[in-house]
This record gives C-alpha cells, structure tokens and sequence, in this order.
C-alpha cells in the first residue's frame, strides 16, 4: 500500500486532481470509474478547470458508474448517475457515448448488471477505480457482508449508509432502502486503486479498514489485497502511525 498524506482537504484534492490528470496524460483512453460523495468533490472541479485551460484533454475517457440508488431514475436530482454527470463527466468534457451506467430499474438488475460487466471485459477492466470510504467500511455500495469476489449486484443498504445518506436524501424515510454497484471483484483487479478519505469522521472506520482484519464486515479491507493500492488522506483523517508512503505486504 502506498500512503499519501495531505495537510488538508485542499491539498488532498490537488493530489487526487493529478493523480487523475497524469493517468489521463499517460492513457487517454483510461477507463476509470469515479466514486460520488463529498470527498472527490473538490478534485473534480480542479479537473474541471483544467479542461476549461486546455490543459486536460478526457474526451477519450471512458466511464464507468460505480453505484446507483435502484428505483431513482436518471433525472432525478438525486440520481448518483445525475450526480457523476454534473460533477465529473460533463465538467471534463467526456461524451456520453464513452460513459456506461448501471442499471436503476429493480426488474432490470440482472439483464443490466450482466451487459455493464461485458462492457467493462470489452474495455479490458478498470484503469483506476477513484473510491470513497463509507461509515461501515463499504467502497462503492459494497454494504458489510461484502467478500473480496462479490460481483456487480444489487444489496440492500444498512442502516448506517441509510443514516448517512439522509442529509443529500432530506431525512432518513426518503432514502432507497436499496442499491446496485459495481462489484468488490471488479474494483479489486482494478490497475489502479485510490481511496480518498477526508475529515475525522472517517478516522475509526479508516483504521479499522488499514489494520484490523480482512473481512467482509469491513469490505474496504480488501483493498490491502491489491498491489496498485494507494491511501490519499487528509491528517484529519488519518488515525496516526507512519506518516511518509509506505507499502504494506498483505
């Protein structure tokens, strides 16, 4: 594991703006599949500057949407796929033509989870998976049970990314009871893996995810599995330890 520690959120999402935007340099073509939630927020709109400069060039870019609240269509305002348009993809000038997305329908989960994971064989898996840490430890809506195989799927939410999702939702009873994500296999084989964490709320889940078993109670734990694994956290986050990048054998 590498660990990048950022002084603050700022710096945190200048770190993360070029981790991306390298990647991007590198492969312009890359298939990356970008975490919502507040944290990625801010390295998005650095992205998005970018772009506007000229100094970014993503139209080659492909996207695939790592989770979705089933039930809530596309135009919804809190559609998570209405919230990585406005945020990542039209910002970055990526088309629509290049973007895969989960399904939103409950009768159409299978048909959709199985052409989103023959879309993403055909592009030859995931270049970087850009995550976020839940309050119990999920990646993506990889809710605890979640095993390191799980694949793109439905799960019923737990009543901590209930709690946590009632702000954006406007109260608790208003939330979707469940969702549909991209799979712990998938984002686990990704080349590249980013975990963003911010704030010290995520302090205690973040160490128990580093140092405490590998489980499917914390299923952002496996992470520590893959080789192309990086920590970009803030101090406020970070429960303390080694400061400087490291890797960790698993």
């Amino acid at each position: 594991m590498n660990l990048v520690l950022a002084e603050n959120y700022e710096e945190l999402s200048r770190i993360g703006a070029g981790i991306v935007s390298d990647l991007i340099a590198a492969k312009p073509d890359a298939v990356i599949v970008p975490a919502t939630g507040n944290t990625p927020m801010g390295l998005y709109r650095l992205l998005g500057t970018e772009h506007e400069r000229g100094t970014l060039d993503a139209s080659r870019v492909r996207v695939f949407q790592l989770d979705e609240y089933l039930g809530v269509p596309p135009g919804d305002g809190r559609s998570l796929y209405g919230w990585m348009l406005r945020s990542f993809i039209e910002p970055l000038g990526i088309p629509g033509e290049n973007v895969v997305s989960l399904p939103w329908q409950e009768s159409e989960v299978a048909a959709g989870c199985a052409a989103y994971d023959r879309a993403l064989e055909a592009a030859g898996g995931f270049d970087l998976a850009l995550l976020g840490l839940g309050p119990n430890g999920h990646v993506g809506f990889n809710e605890p049970p979640s095993s390191p195989e799980s694949p793109t799927r439905a799960v019923d939410l737990t009543e901590e990314s209930i709690t946590s999702s009632a702000t954006y939702w406007g109260g608790r009873d208003t939330v979707p009871r469940r969702a549909v994500t991209a799979g712990m296999g998938s984002l686990l084989a990704a080349r590249h893996i980013v975990l963003l964490a911010s704030g010290e709320h995520k302090r205690d889940i973040l160490q128990r995810a580093l140092t405490g078993p590998m489980t499917p109670d914390v299923p952002a734990s496996y992470l520590r599995l893959s080789p192309n694994f990086t920590l970009l956290a803030d101090r406020a986050a970070w429960p303390g330890g080694e400061t400087e990048n490291v890797r960790r054998e698993t």
